[in-house]
């Protein structure tokens, strides 16, 4: 039923008037401390160093933002600061990620010979977004041909493409394997228009970052041309033109290492320094990758400076816990680290993970406090809400007035409210990885979107506020410092907290038209998990007895290997295995449902598959999460994932 009597603003009134801006959860000395120290000048400053280098994983750039970075972690006093490093090199398999080998561009030029001279058209040495990411060497003279999307056979019916270049307007990797593969292309030109938003379209010069696939046996190069480019090279095709075209590529893929920086500020207490609260975020990315994410890792280092610096100067006491940062290749590192070093697993109890923090109004960025997947339910997500809702009040009424106590405002930085939004669970980074059930690892999701500018050439370190840097830092700095210090005397203001983000759910579940039963289910784990954490364990939901018969009361149980998610970058897991073992794609990872698509039911799925639920108390779970799921549709996917030996 729709709640009528409570709104969304007068929700958003009772959630500002808990704290009356006095600040939550922590004394006001140590967040006024805090609020002091924390620059966003600082963080910027090193963003524009990591903004200058292409920062592919295993390749050159990737370890000179590494370098870089742990350069800057000794020089702030940060402990254990170092480069782990594991073999990339394309077989050794990190639980569910196949490794995949570093690549490193040198140069890409596309040129279009032309009667009266030459005329460039793409250039790795001037944008290297223009080369799409796995590109193979090549030296080719050749035609374009336009082959519409260029992802389906049909595209090229009545076509020649052999030993010419195509242009496409899907994904140089949905392309490869019938354009190169089948069709026998020389390579292919992109105007692939990723990532959609409202905004798409109004910018037709952007180019586009692409990507090849991985172990794709088709070794081809791509080209990334904007969408006027496109349009330009369409309308001449379509005249009966004839486009000759010099591609001339040095890059590939080779045997490397995935760096991962990690450091520590250690704890205070002998029997909790070994538990660690982590900050995360992902370090590479294409050049610039400004906000998407130079902006997540210069902002934990940022936390990591302040908080060293102001523990090591007494100005606020040494935590129980170690605080930990680590600065890996996106989902991939995470992957990797947590498989190959266990004990990093082991030993970290929450995660703080920040991925686009730093756009300012011109990417028309929306700031999110990210919860996590039903499937773990943690209080560690209010506390991040608490300061983020406690800073939305402030820095409003420094923009509405021009007094507030702790605006946050950076020198060069704008004086907009935050306005950050605490909502439901999304995927697509790293914090996928700590919270798929085989780590079980809540994590803070601290993310901007949408972003017109993510994944172009155009997310630069001029579009970063860092008024923005400095808030996202404060408040991954004050949860993060919470938790690792967390202790009995902290049980009954957390609780406050949990109440607090439990009416954000409660709304949020009423308008979705949720049942109230799991709800209230959730909300008692996320109580104890209170306790649990002080206990040094988590808690999940326990679910309620299915009374049904059949496939629905079949239960399931993930294996203890492998772990991490089932879909990683480049490579899939359950493909791979359901491939070879013959079956079929299970309907469910094409399903879209009221609020989430195929992906987020498949990882929940899994995540819920814990030995004590149903197949139909799963697709129950899925339905209140994502809206209603057919039964036979889990079903068929569990059942898929029992045959692959995911699940016993």
């Amino acid at each position: 039923m729709r709640i009528h009597s409570l709104s969304i603003s007068m929700l958003a009134f009772v959630a500002v008037s808990a704290y009356a801006h006095a600040p939550p959860l922590l004394p006001e000395k140590e967040v006024a401390v805090l609020a002091d120290e924390l620059s966003g000048e600082t963080a910027k400053r090193n963003l524009e160093g990591l903004a200058r280098l292409h920062r592919q994983r295993g390749s050159q750039g990737f370890h000179a933002a590494a370098t870089l970075i742990v350069e800057r972690a000794r020089a702030y006093g940060l402990s254990n600061a170092e480069i782990l490093q594991f073999p990339a090199d394309g077989a050794t398999m990190y639980g569910t990620q196949r490794s995949r080998q570093g690549w490193d561009a040198q140069d890409g030029e596309l040129i279009e010979l032309r009667p009266e001279g030459a005329v460039k058209i793409a250039s790795y040495a001037a944008s290297p977004v223009a080369l799409a990411e796995d590109s193979e060497s090549g030296d080719v003279v050749a035609e374009l041909v336009d082959v519409g999307t260029g992802a389906a056979e049909s595209d090229y019916a009545g076509k020649d493409v052999r030993g010419k270049l195509v242009l496409a307007g899907a994904q140089p990797g949905s392309v490869q394997d019938i354009a190169v593969g089948k069709f026998g292309a020389a390579g292919i030109v992109s105007y692939a228009q990723n990532q959609k938003t409202a905004w798409s379209g109004d910018n037709d010069n952007q180019v586009r970052w692409g990507h090849l696939e991985s172990f794709s046996p088709n070794k081809t190069f791509a080209f990334m041309v904007s969408l006027r480019t496109a349009r330009a090279l369409q309308l001449r095709l379509r005249s009966g033109e004839s486009i000759r075209l010099h591609a001339a590529v040095k890059a590939g893929q080779h045997p490397s290492a995935y760096d991962v920086v990690t450091a520590t500020i250690p704890g205070a207490d002998p029997r909790l320094k070994d538990a660690e609260i982590a900050f995360s975020c992902h370090l590479d990315h294409q050049r610039p990758g400004a906000n998407d994410n130079a902006s997540g890792c210069v902002t934990i280092l940022e936390v990591a400076r302040t908080l060293q610096t102001l523990i090591a100067s007494g100005a606020l006491p040494r935590p129980a816990r170690t605080i930990r940062f680590i600065w890996p290749p996106e989902v991939e590192g995470t992957v990797t680290l947590l498989n190959a070093r266990p004990e990093f697993a082991s030993r970290i109890k929450a995660v703080v993970h920040m991925d686009m923090v730093g756009g300012g109004p011109e990417t028309k960025a929306v700031f999110h406090i990210t919860r996590g997947p039903a499937s773990l339910p943690s209080f560690v997500h209010d506390v991040a809400w608490a300061f983020a809702n406690w800073l939305n009040e402030e820095s409003y009424d420094f923009a509405a007035t021009g007094v507030a106590g702790y605006p946050m405002v950076a020198p060069e930085g704008g004086k907009e409210p935050l306005r950050a939004a605490y909502s439901s669970f999304t995927m697509g980074s790293d914090h996928d990885v700590y919270q798929d059930s085989s780590f079980g690892i809540p994590a803070i999701y601290m993310n901007d979107w949408p972003d017109r500018y993510i994944h172009t050439n155009l997310d630069t370190a001029a579009n970063i506020d860092p008024t923005k840097l400095k808030r996202a830092a404060f408040i991954g700095a004050a949860s993060g410092y919470f938790l690792a210090k967390f202790s009995s005397r902290d049980v009954e203001a957390t609780q406050r907290a949990v109440a607090l983000g439990g009416l954000f759910r409660s709304v949020t579940a009423m308008e979705r038209h949720t049942a109230s039963a799991p709800t209230d289910e959730f909300e008692q784990a996320v109580r104890a998990s209170v306790g649990a954490f002080l206990a040094g364990h988590s808690v999940a939901a326990q679910p309620k007895s299915s009374g049904t018969s059949g496939d629905g009361a079949v239960v399931f149980a993930r294996t203890k290997e492998p772990r991490g998610p089932l879909v990683v970058f480049g490579y899939d897991y359950f493909e791979n295995r359901a491939k070879a073992a013959g079956l079929a794609t299970p309907k469910l990872l094409s399903f879209e449902g009221e609020w989430g698509a195929g992906e987020e039911y498949a990882y929940e799925a899994l995540n819920f598959a814990d030995g004590r639920r149903s197949a139909r108390q799963i697709a129950d779970e899925l339905s209140a999460e994502y809206g209603s799921v057919p039964l036979e549709l889990v079903v068929e996917y569990l059942q898929a994932l029992a045959k692959t030996g995911l699940l016993h």
